[in-house]
């Protein structure tokens, strides 16, 4: 990236039962298609590591990722997301998007529960 830093975002979602798999997908789907569109927005991808649907995003500054976090489809999901499994998330300014490789050991190390 540039010398300035960039907030980044790791969440992290186990199902707590297969059956949620449809409604997760259907939210994660919607939320990640605002997070393309979000204004301050640079980076956003999924994955899934050892069980766990993990989101790997970069915005502007913290403030632009906090107005993605409470509007619209991501909200939505963050109401449905209690009966659908369990995780965490964590957040940190950086000078770089960390590679998927790391991804799942800093969620594991500094998530915070949700």
């Amino acid at each position: 990236m540039s010398d300035r830093q960039i907030y980044v975002s790791i969440t992290g979602l186990r199902l707590s039962r297969r059956r949620h798999a449809v409604r997760f997908w259907w939210h994660a789907v919607q939320a990640m298609r605002q997070a393309h569109s979000a204004d301050g927005n640079l980076f956003a991808d999924t994955r899934t590591i050892n069980g766990v649907h993990h989101t790997l995003s970069a915005w502007r500054d913290q403030a632009a990722m906090q107005a993605y976090l409470v509007a619209g489809a991501h909200r939505r999901a963050m109401r449905a997301y209690p009966s659908i499994g369990t995780g965490a998330t964590v957040g940190f300014l950086s000078d770089r998007i960390p590679d998927w490789d790391d991804v799942h050991n800093i969620w594991q190390r500094q998530g915070r529960p949700v």
